[in-house]
């Protein structure tokens, strides 16, 4: 089943899972797509949240019940289209930041044919060997970039991401009386060849 959900990850990781789900079967008699109907059946929103009902009402140990999330969540996912997952991130009053995020898209694109979107619930994140942004319709009035630019001083509209996204280490905040600039640009490039 990991193999199928992981697809990009390395095939050492897989075979981890794979061994993990093998030892889930013989601890608790029930396999991995067993445990993963038990945790959605549970209807507990937050990956923390049902993490620690599997180990409160179900005794599993914290390793088990993470894997058990992550599977549950990457299943839902997997599920889903991309393009559906980018229409839904556009719709009703955030559909005006459509053209913002196309451009952004293909400046990246224009950096190099490796870039990879993953489209996720409410923003496409931007990859290569691992993310380097994420672009997101926040509100009607705002669109945030995330850029991994560890160790990069703030400055102008580069701000620290904080609490916002732990993927990615600075944000910037486009309003939506005002244009993605060419500092924008730059920062977007500088995060790209870092993340190569």
């Amino acid at each position: 089943m990991f193999n199928q959900l992981i697809g990009t990850k390395e095939v050492a990781m897989a075979d981890e899972f794979e061994k993990m789900g093998e030892n889930l079967r013989a601890k608790t008699g029930k396999g991995l797509d067993e445990w993963v109907a038990i945790a959605r059946a549970a209807g507990i929103a937050g990956h923390m949240a049902l993490v620690n009902h599997l180990k409160s009402d179900h005794g599993l140990g914290h390793g088990y019940a993470n894997m058990i999330v992550h599977a549950a969540n990457a299943s839902a996912a997997v599920s889903q289209d991309g393009d559906d997952l980018v229409e839904a991130a556009f719709a009703g009053p955030r559909a005006h930041w459509r053209p913002l995020y196309d451009r952004l898209v293909g400046l990246v694109q224009g950096f190099g044919g490796d870039v990879e979107q993953a489209p996720k619930k409410g923003y496409v994140s931007l990859r290569r060997k691992k993310q380097f942004a994420l672009l997101q319709p926040s509100t009607k009035d705002r669109f945030d970039i995330g850029l991994a630019l560890k160790g990069e001083e703030p400055a102008g509209k580069l701000e620290l991401a904080g609490s916002w996204n732990a993927m990615v280490s600075h944000r910037v905040r486009i309003a939506a009386d005002e244009e993605a600039g060419d500092d924008v640009t730059d920062w977007l490039r500088a995060a790209y060849d870092r993340a190569g």
